[in-house]
C-alpha cells in the first residue's frame, strides 16, 4: 500500500507554498522492520531472564555459587526444579510480564522505539492485559511455525500478523520527529 501524502496548501492572500514538504502518513511496519525490533528487544530479553534464572538457581542450589578450593571438579547439573515445568511456566510469565509492562505503559518496548513503533489496541488506546498476554502467546506460535505468523503481513490487506489479529492490536509506524531550529 502506498503513503498517504498531504499536498501542500496555498495561501489565499498569495500563490506561494506554504508547506513545501509533503507531510507522510506511514503504513503498517513490515516484516524486517518487526524481526529488527525483535532482536533488538532478545538481547534485553535475554538479560532480564539470565538474572531471573540466577534468582531461583541461588535458592535451591546456594553450594553452587559458594567459594570452592581450585581441585574441586566442576559439576554441571542444575537441579529437578530448574529442569520442569515450573520452570518454563515462570521464565513465560516473566517473558509476558516483560512485554506486557512495556506495552501497557507507552506501547513500546526499547527495540519498538529505536524503530519508531507503537502498539495499540484496534480502538486506538492502550493494549489491554488480556491482549497482551494473547498477543506473546500467539507470537510464540507464529515464531515457532516457522515464522509463517510474520510473513502473514505480506497476505494481509492492512499488514497484520497472526498475533495482530489474535489480540486485535495493530503496530503503527511513528514518523520521524523534525528538528527543531
Amino acid at each position: 500500500m502506498p503513503p498517504k501524502v498531504k499536498k501542500p496548501t496555498t495561501s489565499p492572500n498569495t500563490n506561494a507554498i506554504e508547506d513545501p514538504k509533503p507531510i507522510v502518513q506511514q503504513g503498517p511496519p513490515g516484516v524486517f522492520r518487526r524481526l529488527a525490533v525483535i532482536v533488538y528487544d532478545s538481547f534485553l530479553l535475554f538479560a532480564v531472564l539470565f538474572v531471573a534464572t540466577l534468582i531461583p538457581a541461588y535458592i535451591l542450589s546456594p553450594e553452587m555459587f559458594a567459594a570452592k578450593p581450585a581441585n574441586d571438579s566442576v559439576v554441571h547439573e542444575l537441579n529437578i526444579p530448574m529442569q520442569g515445568w515450573i520452570y518454563r511456566v515462570y521464565l513465560v510469565a516473566l517473558i509476558i510480564l516483560f512485554y506486557g509492562w512495556f506495552w501497557r505503559k507507552s506501547g513500546q518496548t526499547l527495540g519498538m522505539q529505536a524503530w519508531r513503533i507503537k502498539l495499540e489496541s484496534v480502538s486506538g488506546g492502550k493494549p489491554s492485559w488480556s491482549q497482551c498476554v494473547t498477543r506473546v502467546l500467539i507470537a510464540g506460535v507464529s515464531f515457532a511455525a516457522a515464522g509463517l505468523g510474520y510473513w502473514w503481513i505480506w497476505l494481509d490487506k492492512e499488514g497484520r500478523s497472526w498475533h495482530d489479529l489474535a489480540s486485535k492490536t495493530v503496530l503503527r509506524s511513528i514518523p520521524k520527529d523534525k528538528k527543531k531550529a
